[in-house]
C-alpha cells in the first residue's frame, strides 16, 4: 500500500468515526474474538515510559446485563435521598440492553511515580481511540459513557482498582442498525491552531 493510500484509508476510518448511544444499538451480538482483536489494537497506544496503565474489564454475554444491574444497585445505594432519580437509576439499569459488550475502561497507575498521573489517562484514551477507530473499521457502533457512578470511590472498589487507579468510563459496542449520521464539528478549524 503505498502512503497517499495509507493516508486516506487513516483518514476516512477517522472522519467516520461516531458516537451511537447504546439504545441505538440493534441487539446483534459482536464475536468475543473480534473485541479481542480490538483490545489488541488498545494494547499499541503511545505510553510514556512504557507504563502501559491501560485496563479493561470486558463485559459480555450475561454479564452485560449483570453489570448494568450493579451498576445501577450502586446509584441507588450511594446517592443521597434528595439527589436520587429513578430515571437514572432505570436508565444504567437498561443501558445495555441492546449492546453486545461492555468495556470498563480503567487507568491502573504505573510504577514510575515520575510520570504524572494526567499522561496515564492520556494513553488509555489513546488506547481507547485505538478501539473506537477500529470498531469503525467493522461498522461497529460505540459508545464512551461517564455517567452515573463511574467517579464514585464505590466503582472503583466493584472494579477492584486500588487507591491510586481511576475508572474512565464505560465502552458500549454493538451493532446498529440507524443510518451513519453527518459528522459535525462546531468551531472553525482555524481557530484551533496557530502556525508559528
Amino acid at each position: 500500500m503505498d502512503t497517499i493510500t495509507s493516508v486516506n484509508t487513516i483518514e476516512q476510518v477517522i472522519t467516520a468515526r461516531r458516537t451511537v448511544k447504546p439504545t441505538s444499538m440493534n441487539g446483534r451480538k459482536i464475536a468475543d474474538e473480534t473485541v479481542q482483536q480490538l483490545l489488541q489494537l488498545a494494547d499499541w497506544a503511545p505510553t510514556h515510559g512504557h507504563t502501559e496503565p491501560w485496563y479493561f474489564l470486558v463485559y459480555s454475554g450475561d454479564k452485560v446485563q449483570q453489570f448494568c444491574a450493579d451498576h445501577a444497585d450502586l446509584y441507588k445505594q450511594y446517592t443521597p435521598a434528595d439527589k436520587y432519580i429513578t430515571g437514572n437509576y432505570e436508565k444504567l439499569k437498561n443501558q445495555g440492553n441492546l449492546a453486545s459488550h461492555i468495556l470498563a475502561i480503567c487507568m491502573k497507575r504505573g510504577n514510575n511515580p515520575k510520570i504524572p498521573a494526567i499522561e496515564e489517562i492520556a494513553a488509555v484514551s489513546c488506547a481507547v481511540e485505538n478501539i473506537w477507530l477500529g470498531a469503525t473499521a467493522l461498522n461497529i457502533a460505540a459508545y464512551w459513557g461517564s455517567g452515573g457512578m463511574t467517579y464514585h470511590p464505590a466503582m472503583q472498589d466493584y472494579l477492584g482498582l486500588g487507591d491510586d487507579d481511576q475508572v474512565l468510563g464505560f465502552f458500549y459496542m454493538g451493532y446498529t442498525d440507524e443510518p451513519v449520521i453527518p459528522g459535525r464539528r462546531i468551531k472553525p478549524f482555524e481557530q484551533k491552531f496557530k502556525w508559528m
